[in-house]
């Protein structure tokens, strides 16, 4: 039998987890923390490392996590039913600012090969992409998204692929409510990612309320799409004569935009040019050990080449904004940060609901008792640089370094809005697996713990299951996964997402009233 291996964070922490593949059974000894179980607990679970009275915290990463709602001995499994979850942080109450990170070391010399734009980024990929203003409009996309990925692309070798910009938007919605700019904005900013090079094709209805011309030409902080008129495509036009004179349109356009993409190239460039997204996705108590921190390494070596991260996912950020308002580059841009909290507690408060609503069985079956502790481990995902910028969901960023791009926690969600802010390349962890990717942007995926990564060898791209079992270090892994950031930007390698082809559909957050 393997030794029992228990691994503590935070010398203040009075729980660890077990790492043990199969968990640890009840009378197991942990001689390291003259311990004795008195339960059995499952593999990333927690053990208390000493007794607790009723309503003392419970504490993880050196911050409390939650309360006993019981008197606890040493040894106990600490589960949900035994734990009582904290307030949130009062956002009111929060240090402004007060310890931005001091400029790390710069990096140079680190180069991958992308596609140059004429606005100045870079793409990892080269795509046609597809815009749609309406969802009635999706079904006939798909069907010349099909016909160009049979009959055309092999005519245009240096174009990775095609992608329709779907989506549940368009008509039938509160279109002038306040909240509308949301949808309409992520819709606008999708078709100038970078990866699709800035060649852009409207299909529309020709009868819905989001009329090309006001999604093309959006005010102040976006950039306006300058387009021909033949580069907007209405099937309601009376030059259409049924269905295939359509779809004839729709190729010839997409044909015209497939030569200029054909035309370019890939260019060796500075990392400074990444923009890239962390994310996590069915997360397991491991996650805040291995892979997130290997990610926040990571991030720090990206931010210190010249480039962009952004990390999101508002609900597993709001229980540890106390530690990243203070790490803000200054004052504006931690009330930025504490201003998108506040959007999302009260957009919460109208649905009924709280952040305790966030945490999945799967999260608690891998370890994880409530969202304040999926928080904790969340964050690392941010590394140590100061926040410079925080984006509204769907906003593209004026500045390049960390960066909080606001986006719900929902895996599909967060990834359309941080590929509407501009991502070329994401990262995105996960404790418990999932086959999850983006047609648009390589999607590397990270377990957090060598079984899944074992299990899963044709889904996941990297595993930080090493740093749990001693034989790799957190800086080791995070070097490994951003030398694979720059292969999969340069095309060298491709994510197990990308070869089979598994990509999820965009959703585009609508927090607007539908009518």
């Amino acid at each position: 039998m393997l030794k029992p291996i228990l691994i503590q964070i935070n010398p203040l922490d009075n729980v660890a987890i077990v790492v043990n593949d199969h968990g640890l059974e009840k009378q197991t000894v942990i001689e390291e923390y003259q311990l004795t179980l008195v339960d059995d607990v499952p593999q990333g679970h927690k053990v208390l490392l000493k007794a607790l009275k009723k309503d003392e915290a419970i504490i993880r990463y050196g911050e409390i996590i939650g309360y006993a709602n019981a008197d606890l001995e040493a040894g106990r499994w600490v589960n949900e039913s035994v734990t009582r979850m904290p307030e949130a942080p009062e956002l009111d109450k929060l240090e402004l600012a007060t310890r931005p990170a001091q400029p790390l070391e710069s990096l140079t010399g680190f180069t991958f090969k992308g596609y140059k734009n004429k606005d100045g980024s870079v793409g990892t990929k080269n795509i046609l992409g597809i815009t749609t203003s309406v969802n009635c409009v999706e079904g006939i996309v798909d069907y010349v998204v099909k016909i160009i990925e049979r009959e055309l692309l092999s005519k245009y070798p240096n174009v990775d692929g095609v992608v329709g910009l779907n989506h549940l938007y368009g008509c039938g919605v509160a279109i002038d409510a306040p909240a509308a700019i949301v949808p309409i904005r992520t819709i606008h900013n999708l078709a100038l990612n970078p990866n699709f090079g800035g060649e852009i094709m409207v299909v529309s209805l020709g009868c819905e309320k989001m009329q090309p011309e006001r999604l093309l030409n959006m005010t102040a902080e976006n950039k306006r799409i300058a387009l021909a008129d033949e580069d907007i495509i209405q099937l309601q036009d009376e030059r259409h004569h049924g269905f295939e004179s359509m779809v004839a349109h729709i190729l010839t356009v997409a044909e015209q935009h497939l030569e200029k993409l054909n035309q370019r190239q890939r260019e060796t460039v500075d990392a400074s040019h990444l923009v890239v997204g962390m994310q996590c996705g069915g997360s397991d108590a491991f996650s805040g050990v291995t892979s997130n921190p290997a990610v926040g390494f990571a991030t720090d070596l990206i931010v210190r080449c010249g480039g962009t991260v952004m990390f999101s996912e508002v609900t597993e950020v709001r229980d540890g904004i106390h530690l990243l308002t203070p790490r803000a580059a200054n004052e504006d841009v931690a009330k930025d940060l504490i201003r998108e909290m506040q959007w999302y507690d009260d957009y919460l408060t109208a649905g009924k609901v709280d952040r305790s609503a966030n945490t999945t069985p799967g999260n608690k079956k891998g370890g994880l008792n409530n969202i304040v502790e999926k928080a904790m481990g969340s964050i690392a995902k941010s590394g140590t640089s100061s926040i410079v910028e925080v984006l509204s969901p769907g906003q593209r960023p004026s500045k390049k370094g960390l960066i909080f791009a606001a986006t719900p926690s929902s895996d599909f969600i967060c990834g359309t809005q941080q590929m509407a802010s501009g991502i070329t390349v994401q990262v995105f962890t996960t404790g418990r697996g999932t086959p999850y990717g983006l047609a648009a942007v390589p999607v590397i995926k990270m377990a957090s713990r060598n079984n899944i990564a074992n299990r899963w060898y044709d889904l996941i791209d990297i595993s930080a299951g090493d740093i749990a079992v001693g034989k790799k270090t957190i800086e080791d892994v995070g070097w490994e996964l951003f030398e694979m950031i720059l292969r999969v930007a340069s095309g060298e390698q491709q994510t197990w997402s990308d070869r089979w082809g598994i990509h999820n559909s965009l959703a585009v957050f609508n927090p607007a009233p539908v009518t």
